[in-house]
């Protein structure tokens, strides 16, 4: 009998350690807060490792107050609660920030100082451009005519000289450059376009189109279902690319979601006269007039299908895939690995107030260099992530998730409710069983010039196996759409182990070769071993 109970509680532990086991090969989930006060339409991680999420400012109250004397008074009213805050990953810490005007569906980006621009927004706060140092008191600083056009549901790209393009807006087919610092700056230029990929006159479904920084140098924009490559300083289409296939809406409000899958570097690609390939991921999204449908509570499923085009060959063609479920609203994260996470969003509906359905709890892993079965499911969230849902990558490696408020105000008590809570997703080479390594030193420092040889020292335990080093450009993230995305795989020209120590090593590097391939600014640069990253290193290049 008492063999019999041994036998038993074996095979149960054993059992048990499977299933963690699994679970951690597919991922786990971590509630870092139940309530940061606000919902998170608007995420940006800044080089202090501090995330700024801000939502908009006539939601009415919030669940965070702001310290006193720091109310927004105007004629009628003072409004002493706060629309966003400053999270601290490691800490859990909140503090409350002031913004003074509308910042609803707007966008932003991390300039080469490292300072967030955000740009545009809702009513008053749509010619708005608001900026955001990271220091220990620093608050919002407010530029009321830092753009020509009303900017509402626009997109931001840094580019090479540092300065940062917005395109779009609603009924806004234009584009123009911030800060305003010379006279092209003050211009507005037309973009025909944006016009002619609207589905309707009232339904854009062209708006937050997506936009990723070609190696050439000249802008990829992509709309409703079709993309051009945009000569930005001369005004001029130099590429259109074929309408994707499927009759499916990919932008807002039918909401896809893209990225620019990883620009690998070599010593014959990483220069200013030679490039690499550049390939573009689109997925999800749903039908034209979902939209409309959904005002009359009838909710079209979404789209499960992605296409991939190398926007940089002779004659690009989409290549389709399909992922294992429908997804609208869902957000997509560049992992330091090159892989990328599909997370939030719904199965039916669309963008809008309420207008979405079955929550999409599950991840989705893709692996782009994979020949076959790219996408991976992962472990789901118990916490729907609809409408204005938000993630983020960390230094650190794992995935900061938030948002989700498909309402007009905060409502905690309707199907869906408004979502103060921030979560976070460890990615499953999280896994225990999996050594990690730790970049000890970056030679000869973390500010690097264009082609620059450098050295990272890092220590791993085990054998030392394949080894590749990425940088990963932060991103602003909303509304399903991560804006300045950009992942690069390095040239390196060997390893070598580190006298100090056997599992000491050194990888030698060498940093992007021109600001087409990298814009100036902060980048998290990683060591992968064995499909495992390291902690992440800021790095500023110039």
């Amino acid at each position: 009998m008492k063999e019999n109970s041994l036998v038993w509680l074996v095979l149960a532990i054993f059992s048990f350690s499977l299933a963690v086991g699994s679970q951690t090969s597919r991922g786990t989930w971590k509630l870092l807060k139940r309530s940061i006060g606000i919902s998170a339409m608007h995420m940006a991680l800044l080089p202090n490792d501090r995330i700024i999420a801000y939502d908009r400012s006539n939601f009415g109250p919030s669940n965070i107050t702001l310290p006193q004397g720091k109310c927004v008074k105007d004629v009628l009213s003072s409004d002493c609660y706060a629309h966003a805050v400053e999270f601290d990953p490691i800490s859990r810490n909140v503090r409350p920030l002031t913004i003074l005007t509308d910042t609803w569906c707007s966008s932003g980006a991390l300039s080469p100082e490292g300072i967030l621009i955000q740009s545009g927004g809702f009513g008053p706060g749509g010619r708005v451009v608001r900026h955001f140092k990271p220091c220990l008191e620093c608050d919002w600083e407010e530029h009321q005519n830092g753009l020509i056009s009303p900017r509402w549901y626009a997109s931001n790209q840094v580019l090479p000289n540092g300065k940062i393009i917005v395109v779009g807006g609603i009924f806004e087919f234009t584009y123009e450059f911030i800060p305003k610092t010379s006279s092209s700056d003050k211009k507005l230029y037309q973009l025909p376009f944006l016009e002619e990929t609207r589905f309707s006159p009232h339904i854009p479904n062209n708006l937050y189109p997506f936009l990723h920084l070609s190696p050439d140098g000249n802008l990829f924009i992509f709309a409703n279902d079709r993309a051009i490559l945009l000569d930005y300083i001369n005004n001029k289409v130099v590429r259109t690319y074929p309408v994707i296939p499927g009759g499916i809406s990919r932008n807002y409000p039918s909401t896809g979601s893209s990225v620019l899958l990883p620009v690998k570097l070599s010593p014959s690609t990483n220069s200013s006269t030679t490039k690499p390939n550049a390939e573009v991921l689109i997925c999800g999204g749903t039908l034209p007039d979902s939209f409309q449908k959904s005002l009359a509570e009838i909710f079209l499923p979404a789209s499960r299908s992605c296409g991939r085009l190398m926007i940089t060959a002779k004659n690009p063609t989409w290549k389709m895939e399909e992922m294992p479920m429908e997804r609208v609203m869902s957000d997509m994260i560049m992992l330091p690995t090159g892989d990328v996470l599909i997370i939030n969003g719904a199965s039916k509906g669309t963008a809008g107030w309420n207008g979405g359905r079955t929550p999409v709890l599950h991840p989705a892993l893709y692996s782009p260099d994979a020949k076959i079965n790219r996408f991976q499911i992962l472990t789901g969230s118990s916490i729907p992530r609809l409408y204005h849902s938000t993630a983020h990558l960390l230094s650190d490696g794992r995935v900061l998730v938030g948002g989700s408020n498909p309402n007009s105000n905060y409502n905690f008590s309707t199907l869906y409710p408004t979502e103060l809570s921030l979560e976070a997703f460890y990615p499953p080479y999280f896994d225990p069983t999996k050594p990690r390594p730790f970049i000890t030193a970056i030679m000869p420092g973390m500010l690097l010039k264009y082609s620059q040889k450098f050295s990272i020292w890092f220590a791993t335990k085990g054998k030392l196996g394949n080894i590749y080093v990425t940088m990963v450009a932060p991103s602003f993230t909303t509304h399903s759409v991560s804006m300045n995305q950009r992942l690069l795989v390095l040239a390196i020209k060997g390893v070598r182990k580190n006298a100090n120590g056997r599992r000491n090593f050194v990888v030698e590097g060498e940093a992007p070769g021109c600001a087409a391939l990298a814009p100036p600014g902060y980048y998290q640069l990683f060591v992968v071993h064995e499909g495992v990253p390291s902690k992440a290193k800021w790095v500023q290049i110039k």
